[in-house]
């Protein structure tokens, strides 16, 4: 997918080095980089379940967890 991003001047110079530096595009080390926070976040979040019996914390179901930020450390 094509889109456009308003990066900063020197960020984006230093990628190119980089990028070159590694032998890769561009757009591969922003790949890589992008799939690392996203793998990184999703190996921080854990389910709020139960200790006693398993399941779902009370009060807590899977709309709520679905609507929730990923900044909301309730549900962590």
């Amino acid at each position: 997918m094509r889109t456009t991003l308003n990066l900063p001047d020197r960020l984006v110079a230093e990628a190119k080095r980089r990028a070159l530096a590694e032998g890769t595009t561009l757009t591969e080390l922003l790949t890589q980089g992008l799939r690392n926070r996203l793998e990184q976040h999703a190996r921080d979040f854990t389910l709020p379940v139960s200790k006693s019996g398993g399941g779902l914390v009370a009060g807590v179901d899977w709309e709520t967890l679905e609507a929730a930020e990923p900044s909301e450390d309730r549900y962590r």
